[in-house]
């Protein structure tokens, strides 16, 4: 763990091509901390695990899901103290270098919308065809879950490789996440960095729809 007070987005990008990212202690904590854990949390993207009862949830489309239309209201959402998350590790320093990297193409958001209210979303940051999924939120139930199938149904399509969840949880688990080693993280970071894939945006939604159901079947038959 490095102390590093001064970072732009052009560091933050090249800190997450070498597998390097930063946390705070708290959200008001001003000091970024630089963190490469030796066990690294990935989510296969081709073994991804839909279970049955969230398939139908999200299939149901009971909300909207948009990318990219609020990310101040996502990056707001992470960062709210919530039940089991008392404290969070955004503060303002990684608000103003995400909202840069928003800006310039790099970083995105997956919404949950309920009318016009958002109930959930997730943010993170794409280089090359690697996806570094950043945090979560929901204000209702499975609505954060209906954006990490979006997401993932998204990286699919669009030629991702690589989801990187920085640690693994038991949340994360019930979807196919795992661990590997330093070795084979770099591996696989310097082979999705260099090659190209595409961010789909808000005009995709059928190709979504068709993806996950494609998802949901392969699921089913394991």
């Amino acid at each position: 763990m490095l102390d590093k007070p001064q970072l732009t987005s052009e560091l933050l990008l090249n800190a997450y091509k070498e597998g390097i990212f930063p946390m705070a202690d708290d959200r008001d904590d001003p000091q970024l901390y630089w963190y490469r854990p030796e066990q690294r949390g990935i989510i296969p993207l081709d073994q991804f695990h839909l279970p049955r009862r969230l398939a139908r949830t999200v299939l149901a489309d009971l909300y909207e899901v948009k990318v990219d239309t609020n990310f101040e209201a996502v990056i707001d959402g992470c960062a709210c103290p919530a039940k089991g998350r008392e404290e969070t590790w955004i503060n303002q320093p990684i608000r103003l270098l995400f909202s840069d990297l928003f800006e310039r193409g790099y970083a995105h958001t997956v919404e949950v919308w309920d009318g016009i209210n958002l109930i959930g979303g997730l943010y993170g940051l794409a280089i090359g065809q690697a996806f570094f999924g950043e945090s979560m939120f929901s204000r209702k139930r499975d609505a954060s879950k209906i954006a990490l199938v979006h997401l993932v149904a998204r990286l699919r399509l669009g030629g991702f490789q690589l989801l990187d969840t920085q640690f693994m949880t038991t949340h994360l688990t019930q979807f196919g996440g795992y661990e590997i080693d330093e070795i084979e993280y770099d591996y696989r970071l310097k082979r999705s960095i260099c090659q190209s894939a595409q961010w789909l945006d808000n005009q995709w939604k059928a190709d979504i729809f068709q993806e996950i159901k494609a998802m949901r079947a392969s699921a089913w038959q394991m």
